[in-house]
């Protein structure tokens, strides 16, 4: 995943689709990213693969990306898909713009978060993610990222051109067109494929069993996952 100084958005962009809340009320959605470990990592160029480098760097601040029509009731929630297209990373620890703060050349995992509104009084886009009653958390560990300022494998520079329906000008090898950065930088117009996910458990909504998470792969069934599908 890139990251600059500036902020850059992630690509593929995350997007979910939400049912079995309480319909009257209120929820905050949010989004924060983690570190999957401590370590650091280095792409090997003869044999394509990660390797570890080292310990991870100090601790960044904590940054929270809270979207946009947060609070909104359960029924408005769920009768959407929550796009987090806007979301953009950064890798500037001295960031004031609002941007996710990473190191580059880490693994991250991002976590979505429904909060109750009565119990999201400390949420805030430069603290962590309350926790406790009211609040509930999920991670999908298909959308692990390595961050990284220039894509170390073709392979991966391939799979974005290929599968963006935007990158016309890059298969066309017969033409002089704009840089892969510029194309990513361009990708908002790109809709990405849809995720969804059902969840229980959270005070005062009846219980449901999970249904339906669609994301980039098919694969088999675990624990109460049905299904996820792609289209990347």
């Amino acid at each position: 995943m890139i990251i600059t100084k500036a902020g850059r958005r992630m690509f593929p962009a995350m997007r979910v689709k939400i049912s079995g809340l309480d319909p009257h009320q209120q929820y905050y959605i949010a989004m924060d990213i983690v570190p999957v470990d401590n370590k650091r990592y280095r792409y090997v160029y003869h044999s394509s693969k990660w390797m570890v480098a080292g310990n991870a760097d100090s601790p960044v601040p904590p940054r929270v990306y809270i979207h946009p029509d947060s609070p909104a009731s359960g029924e408005t929630w769920m009768r959407q898909v929550i796009s987090f297209d806007k979301l953009k990373l950064t890798n500037n620890e001295l960031d004031d713009q609002g941007h996710i703060i990473l190191h580059s050349m880490h693994k991250y995992q991002p976590r979505v978060h429904v909060i109750r509104k009565d119990c999201g009084d400390d949420l805030s886009p430069i603290k962590p993610v309350p926790s406790g009653e009211g609040v509930k958390a999920f991670s999908f560990p298909e959308t692990v990222f390595t961050t990284v300022t220039a894509y170390q494998n073709q392979q991966i520079t391939r799979l974005k051109i290929d599968r963006n329906p935007f990158a016309k000008g890059f298969r066309d090898s017969g033409r002089n067109r704009m840089g892969l950065e510029a194309l990513v930088e361009s990708y908002a117009f790109w809709r990405p494929s849809l995720r969804t996910l059902t969840f229980e458990d959270i005070p005062g909504i009846p219980k449901q069993e999970y249904r339906d998470l669609k994301s980039d792969y098919i694969f088999p069934k675990r624990d109460n996952l049905v299904s996820r599908e792609t289209k990347l």
